[in-house]
């Protein structure tokens, strides 16, 4: 018998019995052997507590469809073309014909320097010019009517001699002073310089009433780009090379670039240019793209994402890339099957697109695969596909 002393304790006027401390042990103890025989019942009968446990999971589906080639890059915005503009002539610069900035066209123009100096150097050489024409008019008439009479005797073959080479002196004067009266009217010419491409003014370097040098390469006037359209260069590595000139050879690659946080849309051009040698120290080689740019989006100095087409891969099967893990024995996805479980799958990749992954083998068109919520997935779980799984599984855990 069980020693104890049972003792009483009053409750509305009634005596009641309160329970020991042995007896409450002895309770919880004949409750828990009949937990754990249900327990033992439950796994007895091959049942799998997995699969009480629902995961909340995001899915994408596997499509086949046509997906580009491409290779992507960083790239420079380059101008089409760039002119520095000098001056042919030294003098004072008497007026700007444009601002800083402004879109210019092909012969317009730009600068005016003071044109007095040169144009007096014209009339000059127009002077020089004028005498002697004169005077080679003059010696060729004394040197015909000397030729006519030097076969009768009445001058000596030596005269005659004399006044030839005389009117051939004139004429190389002559010569001479065209050559000299061109270079003036050149010079006037150059007094006024004007445009020699379309495109943007920028800063500018000498203002109205300086005096400029000509040639000076230590102070151009003005640079002015074309930018419409433009150039964007970008480097690839070499060993993309092969693949780049076999596709060229058959059609024309195009190119897209976006400037990074703009919001605008991807510009869109073609390869010009592939570089004749590869950078031995980058292992890369240069390549230009071409883009008609005529909303001025592309500027030169910009870097922009460069997005080269090769080809494409018609019937691929694509994933989305955040269904795409990473584990022992490669990278595998978690397939949702009909009956709501999970199936752990290896898969053998191929190139990636935007934020899709081309997959080789292992996943057929039309399955499901969990995109979020892998955390807490095993094969053979039972899962609910929600709209946005984003935290899901750990919230299912709490």
């Amino acid at each position: 018998m069980l020693g104890f002393e049972v003792k009483h304790w009053r409750l509305n006027g009634l005596l009641r019995p309160a329970v020991c401390a042995a007896c409450g042990v002895a309770l919880f103890a004949l409750v828990l052997l009949q937990a754990c025989s249900k327990d033992a019942s439950v796994e007895a009968k091959g049942e799998d507590p997995r699969k009480k446990l629902v995961i909340p999971v995001s899915v994408g589906v596997a499509v086949q469809k046509t997906v580009p080639v491409q290779i992507l890059a960083i790239g420079n915005v380059q101008a089409y073309s760039t002119v520095v503009v000098k001056s042919k002539v030294g003098g004072e610069l008497v007026e700007v014909h444009f601002k800083e900035g402004q879109e210019l066209k092909k012969g317009a123009m730009l600068f005016t320097i003071d044109p007095k100096p040169f144009e007096a150097q014209l009339r000059q050489a127009e002077a020089a010019l004028a005498r002697d024409k004169a005077q080679l008019l003059n010696a060729r008439k004394q040197a015909e009517r000397y030729a006519s009479v030097v076969q009768k005797g009445f001058v000596s073959q030596e005269q005659y001699d004399q006044i030839a080479t005389s009117a051939a002196a004139y004429e190389a004067s002559v010569k001479a002073d065209e050559a000299a009266a061109e270079t003036a009217r050149l010079n006037l010419k150059y007094c006024s310089i004007q445009c020699p491409i379309d495109g943007t003014a920028g800063e500018l370097k000498v203002h109205q009433g300086n005096l400029v040098k000509d040639n000076d390469s230590d102070k151009p006037l003005v640079t002015v780009n074309q930018v419409s359209p433009i150039y964007v260069s970008f480097s690839i590595p070499a060993q993309n090379l092969p693949e780049i000139r076999k596709n060229m050879a058959s059609k024309k690659l195009q190119v897209q670039a976006t400037v990074p946080d703009s919001g605008l849309q991807p510009a869109l051009g073609e390869l010009v240019f592939v570089d004749n040698a590869v950078d031995t120290a980058t292992g890369t080689i240069l390549l230009k793209a071409s883009f008609p740019n005529r909303d001025r989006a592309l500027w030169p100095g910009q870097f922009v994402n460069v997005v080269l087409t090769l080809s494409t891969l018609p019937d691929a099967v694509t994933l989305p890339s955040q269904a795409i893990q990473s584990g022992q024995e490669g990278q595998f996805v978690f397939v949702v099957k009909p009956d709501s479980t999970v199936e752990y799958r290896l898969v053998f990749l191929g190139r990636s697109f935007e934020n899709e992954i081309v997959v080789a083998k292992g996943i057929s068109p039309g399955e499901k695969v969990v995109t979020d919520g892998h955390l807490r997935l095993n094969s053979g779980m039972q899962v609910r596909i929600v709209e946005n799984g984003s935290g899901s599984g750990e919230k299912a855990a709490q």
